[in-house]
């Protein structure tokens, strides 16, 4: 580990692909004035399938990565690398590499608003199968609301529908109704659904036509940007180490031209990107 720099420096992003977009596109847009640097580790993606070791192995580096390039406050904009290795990193690893730099995640922003949410306190969660099987939104809801009851559903031709470019197309209806047929008939009591990806809203339109009415759905964005807002509020110690140049920057470790071309269905707009090894 190369040693660190102390001087201000933009908020980290990272998700392992495109998806973690969604989330830096809510959070520029709540909060404009800061600097970002987004990593994206397409080159390696997808991280639903992976084990747990091997998404802390990889979330780590870059988590390392970003600090390197002096990021002070990292944002783990991906579930699957919250849901395997966001823990281990803070108690572990934080420590020894630097204790006054903070790594967050998404699933808790998300979970803290949900018991407002729900009425019937019947919740449900769409995601990767590594979100589902690491059972980590069930855990963290029944921290704060002991009184939910959640069941998940695993969507794995959710993503790559998205990063095809067919999210508009009669393939993801079928797979959009299908999954959200099965996670009613688990429970048919459930009033809200999670959608515990970064890529799902990119789905919204289609979930929205074949979600059953008065469930209403939960896309983490808003909630993770306003949770940071409230953050860097709470921490004004955080808040004088992030620049303010209403900049960014953003990185990948596949080919600069694929992350452009993928990156302008997220965002709507072009990007330039530079090609980072996390090794």
């Amino acid at each position: 580990m190369k040693k660190l720099s102390q001087a201000p420096a933009p908020i980290g992003i990272f998700d392992s692909g495109y998806g973690g977009l969604t989330i830096f596109d809510k959070i520029r847009e709540l909060l404009p004035q800061y600097d970002y640097i987004y990593l994206g580790d397409n080159a390696r993606n997808p991280y639903g399938t992976r084990s747990f070791d091997i998404v802390y192995e990889f979330t780590l580096q870059a988590v390392n990565k970003l600090f390197e390039l002096g990021c002070h406050l990292v944002i783990l904009a991906c579930n699957t690398a919250s849901a395997k290795a966001l823990r281990t990193i803070q108690m572990n690893d934080l420590p020894l590499l630097d204790p006054n730099r903070r790594v967050l995640g998404v699933i808790r922003p998300t979970v803290e608003q949900i018991g407002y949410l729900t009425k019937t306190r019947h919740v449900g969660i769409m995601a990767t199968s590594g979100t589902i099987k690491s059972d980590s939104y069930p855990m963290e809801i029944h921290k704060l609301f002991p009184d939910i009851q959640v069941s998940g559903e695993a969507c794995p031709m959710w993503v790559p529908l998205v990063e095809n470019n067919e999210a508009d197309g009669l393939g993801a209806d079928y797979f959009v109704r299908k999954n959200l047929d099965n996670l009613m008939a688990k429970d048919p009591m459930i009033d809200s659904i999670i959608l515990g990806c970064t890529h799902y809203p990119l789905l919204l339109n289609k979930i929205k036509r074949f979600v059953p009415d008065g469930v209403t759905i939960v896309s983490q964005g808003e909630y993770v940007a306003s949770s940071l807002k409230d953050y860097l509020y709470r921490h004004p110690e955080m808040d004088e180490k992030c620049t303010k140049n209403g900049k960014a920057q953003f990185y990948t470790t596949e080919a600069e031209d694929k992350f452009s071309e993928s990156a302008s269905i997220f965002l709507n707009y072009p990007v330039t990107v530079q090609r980072i090894d996390l090794t």
